[in-house]
């Protein structure tokens, strides 16, 4: 597996969206409000790369894994974190989130921060397998309910 970082220039834009939607789609139906993932289309993940950090997993010409990493003032802001579905439970997305930490690192930032549905009990445990812990809970506008969770990675 390799982990190459993409910019704006990279020519699969299409692909990166449709690994998004195929890793996200079982989040239909189960979190309220539906994902981001739905507004999501190739222009708007070019202008992310051109935004963002962003890397993705290949195996050979295979696409594994993405994830979009945004800088913030102590941290590193991790989304779009998506594992293809025949690639999932491989170690892509610890290996796409080791890239995350060597970049915030190199940056200086002090933690990776993620946000995760609330409903999604599965990500949790996963996250906090993997140094995360749970910092906040938030609400989506419209909604009095908490409707995510709010993780943060020290980094050492």
């Amino acid at each position: 597996m390799n982990i190459v970082r993409i910019d704006q220039s990279f020519g699969r834009f299409d692909e990166v969206l449709t690994l998004i939607r195929s890793s996200f789609a079982y989040m239909d139906g189960v979190i309220d409000p539906p994902s981001s993932a739905h507004h999501l289309t190739s222009a708007r993940l070019m202008q992310k790369a051109k935004d963002e950090i962003a890397f993705i997993a290949l195996e050979d010409a295979s696409m594994l894994g993405c994830i979009f990493c945004r800088p913030e003032a102590t941290s590193l802001y991790v989304g779009k974190l998506a594992v293809s579905l025949t690639a999932q439970g491989k170690g892509v997305g610890r290996a796409l989130l080791t890239k995350a930490e060597d970049t915030a690192s190199r940056l200086g930032l002090m933690a990776l921060r993620l946000e995760t549905r609330i409903e999604l009990t599965g990500n949790h445990q996963r996250f906090s397998a993997w140094g995360f812990a749970k910092t906040a809970e938030n609400s989506h506008p419209g909604y009095d309910s908490i409707t995510s969770i709010e993780m943060t990675k020290r980094l050492d």
